[in-house]
C-alpha cells in the first residue's frame, strides 16, 4: 500500500512539474498576431489632472465630440511629462467614456521623427491594477478555504484561461476548423482540470470518460440543431468586425456551434466529479454494494443535481441577455416574433443542447462507475 501511494505521489508530482513547464511555455509563447499597426507610439498609464468638457454637446442622450484632459504621464519613456490629450466620443454608450479629473487612464501616446510627442489618445479607464487585485482576492480566499486543493484549482484556472488565449484563439484565427480545435482544447482542458482536482484515481478517471463522451455528444447536438435553427454565426458581438478586419476564411457558423459546446464543457465536467466522487464514498462505506446498486443510486442523485445545474445554466445564459429580453417586452413584441428572433434563437439553442449535455452526463458517469468499481477490488484509491 505504502508502494502504491509512492508511486502515486511520484505520478502527482511530475503531472504537476510538467503542467508548470506547460504554463511557462504558454505564458511566453506569441499568439502570431500581435500587429504594430502605428509606428512611433506608446502604451502608457496616466492621472488625469484636469478636463476640458466644452467640446461635447448632447445628442438625446448621447454625447458627441471631443474631451480633452490634462494628463501626467506615470509610465513608460515620457513619465513624469504632463500633456493634453484627446477623447472622441463617438455616440455609442457603450463604447464611450467620460473622465473626470484624479482618474487613471491608458493613454496611446505618439511621436514625431525627432521624439517629440505629437498627439495622445486617452483608450479607456486604466482597470488592470483593480482587475490584478480580484484576481488577487479570489486567489486568496480559494486557497485559504480550499489549501492544497485550492492551490491545483488556481492551476486549473490559469492553464484554461492561457490555453484559450494562445492556442484555441489563434487557432481559429488561422482559419482551422473551429469544432474540431474547441474538442481538442475543451477534452484537454477537461481532462487537466479532472487530474488536477481528483488526482489520479478511479473517480477522475470514471468522470473524464463520461465528461468526453458527453462532450462528444454536445458538440453533435450543437451542429444538429444549429443547422435546424438556421442561425448564422454572425448572431454573435462582434462576429462580422473578424470578416471586416481581413478574416474572411473564417466560418462564424461552426464558431458558434463550437461556442455552444465550449459553454456547457465546464458544467458536465463538474457533474462528472460531482456523480463520481459521491459513487466513490458509496463503494468505500459500503464494500458490499452491487453494481446495479450503484447505478441505481448515481441516477438517483444525478436526478437532484441535473435539476440545480440546468436551472443554473439557463440563469447563467439568459442574465447575458436580460436586456434584449427587456427591450422586447417594453416594446410589446408579440411572443411569436420574440421566438423567432436570432438572438433568442440562439440563446435557446446554447441553453438547451448544454442543458441536454448535462442530463446525459448522469447515467453516463453512473454506468462507468458501476463499472471501474468492480466489487472485487472495492477498495477505490482515495486521494
Amino acid at each position: 500500500m505504502k508502494k502504491m501511494l509512492k508511486n502515486v505521489n511520484r505520478k502527482e508530482a511530475v503531472f504537476i512539474i510538467t503542467l508548470l513547464i506547460v504554463l511557462a511555455v504558454l505564458i511566453i509563447l506569441p499568439t502570431g498576431f500581435q500587429k504594430q499597426e502605428y509606428r512611433f507610439t506608446e502604451g502608457v498609464r496616466a492621472k488625469v489632472i484636469s478636463v476640458n468638457n466644452m467640446g461635447i454637446h448632447g445628442s438625446g442622450i448621447s454625447k458627441l465630440g471631443d474631451q480633452s484632459a490634462l494628463i501626467e504621464i506615470e509610465t513608460g519613456s515620457r513619465k513624469g511629462e504632463q500633456i493634453w490629450a484627446n477623447n472622441m466620443l463617438t455616440g455609442s454608450m457603450s463604447v464611450d467614456k467620460i473622465f473626470q479629473e484624479g482618474d487613471k487612464a491608458w493613454v496611446l501616446i505618439g511621436f514625431d521623427e525627432d521624439n517629440n510627442i505629437n498627439f495622445a489618445n486617452m483608450i479607456d479607464h486604466y482597470r488592470v491594477d483593480k482587475e490584478i487585485l480580484l484576481i488577487g482576492v479570489f486567489a486568496v480566499v480559494i486557497v485559504i478555504f480550499s489549501g492544497y486543493t485550492g492551490i491545483r484549482t488556481l492551476l486549473s484556472f490559469a492553464f484554461a484561461l492561457l490555453s484559450i488565449w494562445k492556442i484555441l484563439i489563434p487557432a481559429m484565427l488561422r482559419g482551422y476548423n473551429p469544432l474540431i480545435v474547441a474538442l481538442l482544447a475543451g477534452n484537454i482542458l477537461t481532462i487537466v482540470t479532472l487530474l488536477l482536482v481528483a488526482n489520479f484515481s478511479r473517480k477522475a478517471y470514471a468522470a473524464i470518460i463520461s465528461a468526453v463522451i458527453c462532450s462528444l455528444a454536445t458538440c453533435l447536438l450543437a451542429i444538429i440543431f444549429g443547422n435546424l435553427f438556421n442561425i448564422h454565426g454572425a448572431v454573435m458581438e462582434g462576429a462580422e468586425s473578424l470578416l471586416y478586419a481581413g478574416f474572411m476564411n473564417i466560418d462564424l457558423t461552426s464558431i458558434f456551434q463550437a461556442g455552444i459546446y465550449l459553454a456547457s464543457s465546464g458544467a458536465i465536467l463538474d457533474l462528472a466529479i460531482d456523480i463520481s466522487s459521491a459513487l466513490e464514498e458509496i463503494v468505500n462505506n459500503n464494500p458490499g454494494v452491487t453494481k446495479a446498486e450503484l447505478i441505481k443510486s448515481g441516477l438517483n442523485i444525478g436526478k437532484s443535481v441535473v435539476g440545480s445545474q440546468t436551472t443554473t445554466l439557463l440563469l447563467a445564459y439568459m442574465g447575458s441577455y436580460i436586456t434584449v429580453m427587456m427591450v422586447y417586452m417594453a416594446q410589446g413584441t408579440p411572443m411569436m416574433n420574440i421566438l423567432n428572433s436570432k438572438p433568442i434563437a440562439a440563446e435557446m439553442l446554447h441553453t438547451f443542447v448544454g442543458c441536454l449535455g448535462l442530463v446525459l452526463v448522469s447515467p453516463l458517469t453512473s454506468i462507468i462507475c458501476g463499472l471501474i468499481y468492480e466489487k472485487s477490488n472495492n477498495v477505490v484509491d482515495n486521494k
